[in-house]
């Protein structure tokens, strides 16, 4: 049985970015993982170890976010979905999305984000 996850609007303190400023203050990404999954039985058997743990799923987010630090917000969605699809072998294709709500441009929005899909020809 194929199925979505969704983990929305996951909130991470980070350093990203290409400014210096950016490393030195920080400030706060979101981030949205869409989980294309391929359960096998899990819905039926009401099993975890089937599906994706969303809260382990959740954790290696953090991991990715909060410890490697990158230039690109680009990267940084890919190297989560990276890591999600290597970590759980059910997700068949994984959509991230990373969002950056003080990104460093002469004008005035809400945020800039980026949405990397994994893999890409899934």
């Amino acid at each position: 049985m194929r199925y979505t996850i969704r983990l929305m609007n996951c909130a991470f303190f980070a350093r990203h970015g290409v400014l210096e400023e950016e490393a030195r203050l920080g400030q706060r990404f979101f981030v949205d993982a869409v989980l294309h999954v391929e359960g096998g039985d899990a819905v039926e058997s009401d099993l975890i170890e089937g599906t994706v743990h969303y809260g382990q799923a959740f954790q290696r987010i953090e991991h990715i976010v909060t410890t490697t630090r990158r230039a690109l917000i680009e990267t940084l969605a890919l190297d989560i979905a990276q890591s999600l699809c290597a970590g759980f072998p059910q997700i068949q294709v994984a959509e991230v999305t990373v969002r950056k709500p003080s990104a460093p441009v002469p004008g005035v929005l809400d945020y800039v984000e980026t949405t990397v899909r994994w893999p890409a020809d899934g």
